[in-house]
């Protein structure tokens, strides 16, 4: 199972999403996620983030909050434990990303665009500011077949 952070920067009802249209074999071909990655050797979550945001998009973040660890399963792709933080601080200047387009959507729209099915609970548990959740995720293709939230099957 690899470590990666993923991350939602958020500013005036906006979150910064990574429409991820660049990479080849991309498991996350065409969907709109946030910004983040794997974990480099003897790296703690909060330094991991850190460097992905600034290698992704330039900025540094001065303000954010560890929010949950996702455990991704699935039948076609490698096992993940995905570190979830929301971002409200920040500052610099937006870069060119290798890994897709970074765009500001209006949180409202970005229910709309095409992400995965089980994104959309870790962001509402976000949104909500739940205490800090672990939540399990099984993939059968790009179909979610599976949920448990802190233990217990949803």
């Amino acid at each position: 199972m690899k470590n990666t952070t993923l991350c939602y920067i958020e500013k005036d009802n906006c979150y910064l999403l990574l429409h991820r249209v660049k990479k080849e074999n991309d498991l996350n071909k065409d969907k709109w996620i946030g910004i983040g990655g794997k974990f480099e050797e003897n790296e703690s979550p909060e330094e991991c983030l850190l460097r992905e945001a600034k290698e992704e998009t330039g900025l540094t973040l001065t303000d954010y909050r560890y929010c949950g660890i996702v455990t991704f399963v699935s039948d076609k792709w490698e096992g993940e434990y995905m570190h979830l933080f929301h971002a409200t601080g920040f500052r610099g200047e937006l870069i060119d990303c290798d890994e897709g387009t970074l765009e500001w959507v209006d949180k409202d729209f970005f229910a709309k665009l095409p992400q995965w099915e089980g994104d959309k609970i870790f962001l509402s548990l976000m949104e909500q500011r739940v205490p800090f959740f672990s939540l399990k995720l099984c993939y059968e293709g790009d179909t979610l077949v599976y949920t448990a939230l802190n233990g217990r099957a949803v």
